[in-house]
């Protein structure tokens, strides 16, 4: 890769030391990545390393009886069999509940069940081989006795008198309920000119990562420590889990996440085989590896997105939102999941459900049920897009009850962008948005006029083509109001050290981690910016619990808001430093200098006065020819939490143009726009990147991905032949704008950036889809708009 020079990225000395804010600086770990030489957790081999293989249940509710492990144990290369009881003599169980979801509960957890299977897919016993084909083979020479149980797995009937209750210690399936109510919303339902109303359905789907999860517990009998690598999106946080359950010190367990294959939020979860390893690494004193194949994924990688909602919009005669109702049921799988819980997701939809809008009257209720299905919980844009799909729903159904423009209904309500700060009916505060400077951006890339004159056409000739809308509202930078007021040990902080080496250069540990999305590089350009030097002089470490500050990793799009501001306030600080040592070397006042790519230069004239290079030689190596009480300590450490919101609320507006095929049900995506605000844009590459990914994700929820479940709670989509993922072939042209309206809890003004494209293209989709069909009198509301659901729709099918 060729050095990064201010001639290279076309700027002037004079824009320096800002040139690397708002640059599309290439990755610097991208030729790692395509060339093949990353370390994901699989690429590491450690002596004495044995290899673990699970049987998982058969059934989705089943007792477990007698345990035959004898034909196991005599395949050649097993090392030893655990059960759920062998387990449970050195690791405790959990419960995911947090403290501020009032009267939430969920059952205790076990790495392995002690007496009841309750789900499809659940680990019951572990096998640790000399090899992975060992351990496998050992699992299937397992006998295991299963009495099969009811499956309760409709969530709508959870909490029907006769239900099978999953947990009988808890009395009933209800993990968590809440209903708010604000205003006066029956009083708004009576006195509106129309009201509206519909059932929407979301399918529950996962993350596909391209690497599964992964990892190796290494435990030390001699030093009574534990390393574990591990495919993670949140290492300290791993660190205090596998502590506080293996009874151990949190100084004694080391966590490493090097290279990570895609997370998508299914990784900053705790999986009962994951704490198994663990567990079994201690037992055994050898490190045990486990690398989940692409079955176990589907099978017990999270699942999300299982939500049924009810909704009523009342308007007025001018079309502007009287109130919400909402009443959103979930159902969660048979635990809640640890440590963040199952419960957020039904709590983020009824939060976010209105949020781009003006109005007073909001009534919302949640309903989180048990089910004997895979676990669900947070996956990229937790909530979101569930949200977005019913309010923006709800207001086209109110703009063709009016009459109206979907676009001039839109305008009419969205929150005025000088009406900051402002409180939403659910409570959610927003600093600052730019839902209208956002509209007119979109309408700026849409030819809305050509789109509707080609649609009218098109009819003529029987093809059916439809232009959607969806404005949305993205959480983000969250605050120890998400998971610590809980009492979770989540980290809503983060850190970062920036060091000078004596060749100045600048290497910057950041608690936040990479895992594919560009943290690395736009750690780097905010390092390089904030020191003064070229970017390709700045290294960046993340993943390592024993060399990078406290923190919580990346989630919620956390990384450039929290992470990135820790980065820029360390390198600063690392500037400053570095200019008082200047200045005693040049007897120079440090004010008067400043440093510009990589030299120590005259702030008045920009004349270079010394490298770096030089700096760093004198400091390290001839500290004798400075002055004795010279502070030179080349290192610095800045840790940032924001303190005014609970949430940097970002927002944005997308559009999605389709052609519907009323013969085959088939949906073909045309093109599709978005215009997102995620504050100060760091990488505009990347945040481009980072939008249209998330589109793609959300594409797939709309259309193609649905984890399918029959009656007996029997997983039917295990391999990627079942489960549909988006291809490239399937995509539309994508055309990304930006609005920005930089937070002022930071310096950086960054908010974050990767979930704007999941949030609002499942609601887009559905609304393009549904204005193509509304000349045949059709209508969808349930994800994935499959063939068969528009056909039925159509009356086609039964």
């Amino acid at each position: 890769m060729n050095e990064i020079t201010p001639a290279s990225i076309g700027l002037s000395r004079e824009d320096l030391p800002n040139s690397y804010i708002g640059r599309s600086v290439p990755r610097p770990n991208a030729p790692k990545l395509v060339q093949g030489r990353a370390t994901y957790t699989d690429d590491v081999v450690l002596p004495r390393m044995v290899h673990a293989a699970f049987l998982r249940s058969p059934h989705a509710h089943a007792r477990i009886g007698a345990i035959d492990t004898s034909a196991a144990e005599a395949v050649p290369g097993v090392i030893r069999v655990f059960t759920g009881a062998d387990l449970a003599k050195v690791c405790d169980p959990w419960v995911a509940t947090l403290d501020h979801l009032k009267g939430m509960k969920s059952a205790p957890q076990h790495p392995l069940p002690l007496t009841r299977a309750t789900w499809q897919g659940e680990p019951i016993v572990a096998v640790v081989a000399e090899t992975r084909a060992a351990a496998e083979d050992g699992v299937a020479a397992l006998r295991i006795e299963f009495e099969p149980l009811p499956a309760q797995t409709d969530m709508e009937t959870a909490l029907a008198p006769g239900a099978v209750v999953i947990h009988p210690e808890l009395g009933d399936n209800l993990v968590f309920t809440r209903t708010a109510e604000t205003g006066d919303v029956a009083g708004a339902f009576a006195a509106a000119h129309k009201v509206v109303e519909a059932g929407f359905v979301t399918g529950r789907h996962t993350g596909v990562t391209l690497e599964p999860r992964s990892i190796i517990a290494d435990y030390n009998r001699a030093d009574g420590t534990l390393t574990v690598h591990h495919s993670t999106q949140a290492p300290h946080m791993m660190q205090g889990v596998f502590a506080k359950h293996l009874r151990m010190e949190e100084g004694d367990v080391r966590v490493i996440c090097k290279d990570v294959g895609g997370s998508f939020g299914i990784k900053v979860h705790v999986y009962p085989d994951e704490v198994a390893v663990a567990a079994m690494a201690r037992i055994l004193g050898r490190p045990v590896k486990f690398i989940a194949d692409r079955f176990e994924a589907f099978a017990s990688d999270i699942h999300a997105r299982d939500h049924r909602i009810k909704a009523r919009l009342a308007v007025d005669t001018e079309g502007k939102v009287l109130a919400f109702d909402v009443d959103d049921l979930t159902g969660i799988g048979p635990y809640s999941v640890y440590p963040r819980t199952s419960a957020i997701e039904g709590n983020q939809v009824v939060n976010l459900c209105g949020g781009p809008y003006d109005f007073k009257n909001y009534r919302c209720t949640t309903t989180v049920v048990l089910q004997n299905k895979a676990p669900t919980c947070q996956y990229r844009a937790v909530g979101h897009p569930i949200a977005t799909a019913v309010t923006e729903g709800l207001m086209d159904l109110a703009a063709e009850a009016l009459g109206m423009d979907p676009i001039e209904i839109r305008r009419r309500n969205l929150i005025r962008d000088d009406a900051y700060p402002y409180t939403s009916p659910p409570g959610m505060r927003f600093e600052g948005l730019s839902h209208h400077a956002s509209l007119e951006k979109l309408l700026e890339m849409v030819p809305v006029a050509k789109i509707r004159a080609d649609q009218e056409e098109a009819r003529k000739r029987g093809v059916y083509r439809g232009l959607g809308f969806a404005a949305f509202i993205e959480l983000t930078n969250p605050s120890p109001f998400m998971y610590g007021i809980g009492g979770a040990r989540i980290s809503a902080q983060d850190g970062c050290t920036v060091r000078m080496d004596p060749d100045g250069s600048i290497v910057a540990s950041s608690g936040v981690t990479e895992q594919g999305q560009g943290t690395e590089a736009i750690l780097a350009q905010i390092v390089a910016h904030g020191v003064g030097v070229p970017v390709s002089r700045v290294k960046i470490i993340t993943g390592d619990t024993q060399t990078t500050p406290y923190g919580g990793g990346t989630w919620a799009c956390r990384g450039a808001g929290i992470g990135g501001e820790a980065a820029l306030q360390s390198a600063i600080a690392l500037k400053q430093q570095i200019l008082e040592v200047a200045g005693a070397m040049l007897q120079a006042a440090p004010e008067s200098l400043d440093i510009s790519m990589g030299h120590v230069t005259d702030k008045a004239t920009g004349a270079e006065r010394m490298t770096l290079h030089e700096l760093g030689r004198i400091v390290y190596f001839r500290g004798d020819t400075l002055p004795k009480d010279l502070q030179r300590e080349l290192v610095q450490t800045r840790h940032f939490i924001t303190k005014e919101y609970p949430f940097a609320f970002t927002n944005g507006i997308q559009a999605s143009w389709v052609e519907v095929d009323p013969m085959t049900g088939m949906v073909k995506l045309l093109e599709h726009w978005c215009v997102e605000d995620c504050g100060r844009v760091v990488n505009p590459m990347l945040v481009d990147e980072q939008v249209r990914g998330g589109i793609v994700q959300g594409i797939g929820g709309a259309l193609y991905e649905h984890c399918v479940y029959d009656s007996e709670g029997n997983l039917l989509t295990t391999t990627l032949a079942d489960y549909l993922v988006p291809m490239s072939a399937e995509m539309p042209e994508m055309h990304v704008g930006h609005v920005e309206t930089p937070t002022r809890e930071s310096l950086l003004g960054a908010k974050g950036a990767g979930e704007a494209g999941t949030a609002g293209a499942p609601g887009a989709i559905m609304n393009a889809i549904n204005d193509a069909l509304r000349p045949l009198n059709a209508r969808v509301h349930e994800q994935p708009f499959t063939p068969e659901r528009i056909l039925r729709a159509l009356g086609a099918i039964a």
